[in-house]
């Protein structure tokens, strides 16, 4: 059974990757603005955050020319928006660029003075979720590991003890909840409960 867990497990993310924070009077955000202005470039700019792509993907995905995208993909690319994530060949042999987004989230900090704050505490957040990720997967491979029956195999002696309500109950735990997940979300509520408590 293919669940949550199993799909953050297939992703794989950069562990380079920082938010984004600029402030409003930079040149560096007026060009991220005046690079989302266009509605097909911020089109463009949705598709590679659901799905990485090349040129010709995207353009497929959004019904629009290649050299459309390429376009818009270069503007993207200049603002520091889009970034090359590999290369894939296409089936005449072709090197094509697959393009994906480089940062999230990007910020906009209209007070200089709070600027660097509000980047440490983007960061603290994104290094405590990945961490706290990194622990549900923990938790829901020990929670298989405990629950589902071993393997069978030439040569394992299975205790007589076992019986078909050890199956039952790894199908009830994994039926109503996934324990990664849960166990995820209680640690945010109880963040969340913390940080409210504080204020």
């Amino acid at each position: 059974m293919s669940g949550i867990i199993d799909s953050i497990q297939e992703r794989t993310t950069r562990t380079d990757e920082q938010p984004r924070v600029l402030d409003v009077d930079d040149a560096e955000a007026d060009a991220v603005i005046d690079a989302l202005s266009s509605d097909t470039r911020r089109a463009v700019f949705r598709s590679l955050f659901d799905e990485p792509g090349t040129a010709s993907d995207v353009a497929d995905r959004l019904d629009t020319s290649v050299q459309n995208v390429h376009y818009h993909l270069s503007t993207l690319t200049d603002a520091e928006l889009v970034e090359s994530v590999d290369t894939r060949y296409s089936e005449k042999g072709n090197e094509m660029t697959v393009y994906g987004p480089a940062n999230d989230p990007i910020v906009f900090v209209g007070n200089r003075d709070i600027s660097p704050h509000v980047r440490q505490s983007l960061t603290d957040i994104v290094a405590g979720l990945g961490v706290l990720g990194l622990g549900s997967l923990l938790v829901q491979w020990g929670t298989k590991r405990l629950v589902a029956p071993a393997a069978r195999g030439i040569g394992v002696v299975e205790p007589a003890s076992r019986s078909a309500a050890d199956s039952t109950l790894a199908n009830l735990v994994f039926a109503i909840a996934e324990p990664g997940v849960l166990f995820f979300l209680g640690c945010l509520v109880v963040f969340g409960l913390v940080a409210y408590v504080r204020q």
